[in-house]
């Protein structure tokens, strides 16, 4: 079974970045045949800087390797470095309707967050399909809002199959992860754009003045609270285990309880989850040891894009060298 992830080197990875799909990256590597590849060309549609663009780049992969990911189960490579994907959006373009891509949530959002309508962010799909489709995955782990992706490259992927009248590509599934949605410190969903996150390697102090600052409501200490409805608890449920986060519920049930006490017990499980993951990014940073897993998996991520090429150009009509 192959699993195909992307994350964007957008700016510093947070709290949501790690729940909302890294940590089910990390964890299931050792189930499937992973590939995870740091969208580089996606970015594009936001980062024009092109220091900053490749030094992202980079710390993706450094943050993915000190949070545990193990490069001999797991195929880490750059986008860019797989040039196959970008012919593959073109063949995908000419066998896919504007109505489809009219219809993306993505492309509404963005724009309506004041990201410029590029071809680029309209036609984001299907690179998106294409990185998934030449590597004939089966299965790609993602948010609730980005299910509506997968749906297109399994459009996308019957498009092209019977243009052609050949199976080329599988038909991939969208593998939800429970915690998808991460709030930030003002209880939106945490997010760069939004300025709300809480970043995974920052110092300690940093991390617990954001916690400590974290919304919640006016309920004073002698009322009871809605755990439910508690950005505090929500955050707390992720690091917890669960016989702890039942004691936490009825502490919640209880007059006598001030949500400093839960964020400062949300502030002790982060600094137990990522201070050991801290110092050995910091040892990273400029370990050549990243550049190599990176120069491997290339080279074992396009050897499959180009036998995919292989069907797909000979399928087209297309000549084959």
């Amino acid at each position: 079974m192959r699993v195909l992830s992307g994350i964007q080197p957008s700016g510093r990875l947070h709290l949501g970045n790690y729940f909302g799909a890294m940590k089910q990256h990390i964890d299931e590597q050792a189930r499937f045949e992973s590939f995870l590849f740091i969208a580089n060309y996606h970015a594009l549609t936001t980062i024009q800087d092109a220091d900053r663009l490749r030094r992202l780049t980079r710390d993706v992969a450094a943050d993915y390797l000190a949070l545990g990911l193990d490069p001999s189960r797991a195929c880490l490579f750059r986008q860019t470095d797989v040039p196959e994907v970008t012919e593959l959006a073109w063949i995908l373009a000419t066998v896919t309707n504007m109505g489809l891509l009219e219809r993306a949530h993505s492309y509404k959002d963005k724009t309506a967050q004041g990201i410029k309508p590029s071809v680029g962010l309209f036609t984001y799909p299907v690179l998106m399909a294409a990185d998934i489709l030449i590597y004939r995955s089966n299965l790609v782990p993602v948010g609730k809002d980005q299910v509506q992706h997968i749906e297109m490259t399994q459009d996308m992927a019957g498009y092209f199959n019977n243009t052609y009248g050949r199976d080329v590509f599988v038909r991939p599934e969208a593998k939800l992860n429970e915690a998808a949605i991460v709030p930030g410190v003002d209880g939106r969903k945490m997010s760069k754009s939004y300025g709300n996150t809480i970043e995974l390697f920052e110092p300690a102090s940093s991390a617990r003045k954001k916690i400590m600052a974290i919304k919640t409501d006016s309920t004073p200490v002698d009322q009871p609270k809605n755990a439910d409805t508690c950005n505090v608890f929500a955050l707390l449920r992720l690091f917890a285990a669960p016989d702890e986060m039942d004691r936490w519920r009825e502490r919640y049930a209880r007059p006598g309880m001030g949500y400093g006490d839960a964020k400062k017990r949300l502030a002790e499980l982060y600094e137990e989850r990522f201070g050991p993951c801290r110092e050995r990014r910091a040892a990273l940073d400029h370990d050549s040891a990243v550049d190599d897993v990176l120069r491997e998996g290339a080279r074992r991520a396009r050897a499959e894009a180009q036998k995919t090429m292989h069907d797909v150009r000979e399928a087209c009509g297309l000549v084959i060298a």
